[in-house]
C-alpha cells in the first residue's frame, strides 16, 4: 500500500485524469446498466411508491401530457438504476480516493461513508414511512371541506414531490456525521453543544422551515424533532469519542 501511494503521489496530472475518466466511464456504464434492469421494475417501483396515496382513498393519478407517462417511467428507471448500480459506484470512488489519504485521513472515510448511507436510507425510511402520509392526508385534505372534490395528482409532480421529500430527509440525517466530524477534529466538543441546546433548536425550527418541500406545519415538525433528536445523539456520542480518545492518550503516556 506504501509502493501505491508513492505511485499516485509520483502520477503526473494527465494520470490522475485518466484514472478519473476510467472511474467515471464505468460508473456510466453501471449506471446505464441499472437503468435498462429498472426499465422492466418501472412500473412495480411507481406502484410502491403511490401507495401512501392509494391508501388514502378518494385520489386519482393523471397524465397531463401525451410523454408524460414515458418520462415518468424513464425518470423511475434512472433512479432504480442508480440504486442497482451503487455499489459499483462506491466500489469506484473508494479505490479513487482512497490510496491518495494519509492513515488518518482513511480512518474518518471508513466511518463516514458507511455511516452516511445508511443515515441517508434513514432518513428516506423515515420520511416514506411517517412523514409521507401523514403529510399526503394533511395536503389533500385542506380546504376541501367548501367542495365535495376529488384531488387529482399528476404522476410527474407527484414523482418530483416525493423525491424531493426524499433527498431533504436524507441530507438532514446527516447531520450527526458533520458534528461528530468537526468533534473529531477538535473544532466543537459536546460541552459547547449541550450548551447551546436551546439555540440549536430554534436553528434547527428554522432549518426545518426553510428546506422542508411543504409549507404545512406538519411536515415541517415532523422534520425538525427527528433533527433535534440526532443533535442530542451527537452530544452523547461526542462524550463517549472524547472519553475513548481520553484513554488511548493516558495509555500511550503510560
Amino acid at each position: 500500500m506504501r509502493r501505491r501511494r508513492h505511485q499516485v503521489e509520483d502520477m503526473p496530472l494527465l494520470e490522475h485524469l485518466k484514472a478519473l475518466r476510467k472511474v467515471l466511464l464505468i460508473s456510466a456504464y453501471a449506471i446505464a446498466i441499472g437503468t435498462a434492469l429498472g426499465w422492466f421494475a418501472s412500473d412495480l417501483v411507481y406502484r410502491f411508491l403511490a401507495e401512501p396515496v392509494v391508501e388514502i382513498g378518494n385520489v386519482d393519478f393523471i397524465t397531463t401530457t401525451p410523454m408524460e407517462p414515458v418520462m415518468v417511467k424513464l425518470k423511475v428507471s434512472v433512479i432504480v438504476g442508480i440504486i442497482i448500480a451503487a455499489p459499483v459506484l462506491f466500489w469506484q470512488i473508494w479505490s479513487f480516493l482512497l490510496p491518495a489519504l494519509k492513515k488518518n485521513e482513511r480512518k474518518y472515510l471508513y466511518f463516514m461513508v458507511p455511516s452516511s448511507v445508511l443515515l441517508f436510507l434513514g432518513g428516506a425510511a423515515f420520511c416514506f414511512f411517517v412523514v409521507l402520509p401523514v403529510g399526503l392526508r394533511f395536503l389533500l385534505s385542506a380546504g376541501g371541506g367548501s367542495l365535495d372534490v376529488t384531488p387529482l395528482l399528476s404522476k410527474s409532480a407527484y414523482l418530483d414531490f416525493i423525491i424531493t421529500l426524499f433527498l431533504s430527509f436524507g441530507l438532514v440525517f446527516q447531520m450527526p456525521i458533520i458534528l461528530l466530524l468537526l468533534i473529531k477534529l477538535g473544532y466543537l466538543s459536546p460541552k459547547t453543544l449541550a450548551k447551546y441546546r436551546k439555540y440549536a433548536f430554534l436553528t434547527i425550527i428554522v432549518i426545518a422551515v426553510v428546506i422542508s418541500p411543504t409549507p404545512d406545519l406538519m411536515t415541517q415538525m415532523l422534520m425538525a424533532l427527528p433533527m433535534y433528536f440526532l443533535y442530542e445523539i451527537s452530544i452523547w456520542l461526542g462524550i463517549l469519542i472524547g472519553r475513548k480518545k481520553k484513554k488511548t492518550e493516558a495509555a500511550a503516556e503510560q
